[in-house]
């Protein structure tokens, strides 16, 4: 069940107030100050235009900071209620976020055994003539090393391991690692990143900010997500 916080915007318009009353006051004390200062000064040695026309120059400063500071504020408030209302539609999706790890399960149907890989990404910086995958199990002994035959656009990809080593065999259920390695038409590396998947069970507010939590693949910040699946 989603735990976002729903009262981000209104905490926002609650500093928006109080930010604007604070303005006001500010403004009365500047004018009041003036006025009196103007009534007691020496007939004989006058105010300079100049200096008041300073000293209004440097409230109209920092009023302008203060409206600045308004507007932000508001902005703020109204990014914060937009961020959870994205977060809170990401429940029940499956996402690829930054990760090495994948499992491997079996099920049985129909008498049928069959294993199945949690699906997993690669996130290329710029485009790749090669795409290396090696999945490694909890050992770190590389069970199997994929090969994607065609050059590949930067962005992020969408893989699935079939459970078998390089022999064809199925291996055994468990936690399994993947590595990837990508080089660009001259054999120059690419930047690469693997991505893990989970599906997002629930979403939370803490000090960093919004929270997705994706069962085992742990918890991850919304702006973590590589893609929705």
């Amino acid at each position: 069940m989603s735990t976002v916080n729903p009262l981000s915007g209104a905490g926002g318009a609650s500093l928006l107030s109080q930010s604007g009353d604070s303005t006001a006051a500010t403004q009365e004390q500047f004018l009041t100050l003036l006025v009196t200062q103007l009534q007691n000064q020496d007939p004989l040695n006058p105010m300079d235009n100049a200096e008041v026309t300073s000293q209004i120059a440097q409230l109209s400063t920092v009023n302008g900071i203060n409206q600045l500071n308004n507007t932000l504020l508001a902005l703020s408030g109204q990014m914060d209620l937009s961020q959870s209302m994205q977060a809170a539609n990401l429940i029940g999706k499956e996402v690829l976020v930054p990760g090495e790890k994948i499992s491997l399960g079996s099920s049985v149907v129909d008498g049928v055994t069959t294993q199945v890989a949690t699906p997993f990404g690669v996130d290329l910086i710029s485009d790749a003539a090669k795409v290396t995958v090696t999945i490694l199990d909890a050992s770190g002994k590389a069970v199997r090393q994929m090969e994607l035959e065609d050059p590949q656009s930067a962005g992020v990809l969408t893989l699935q391991w079939d459970g078998k080593d390089d022999a064809g065999l199925p291996v055994g259920d468990g936690a399994y690692t993947v590595q990837v390695a990508a080089t660009d038409a001259e054999g120059q590396l690419v930047a690469s990143e693997a991505l893990t998947s989970g599906r997002v069970s629930s979403v939370a507010y803490a000090s960093t900010g919004l929270q997705l939590e994706l069962g085992l693949a742990g918890t991850y910040s919304l702006f973590d997500i590589r893609k929705i699946m």
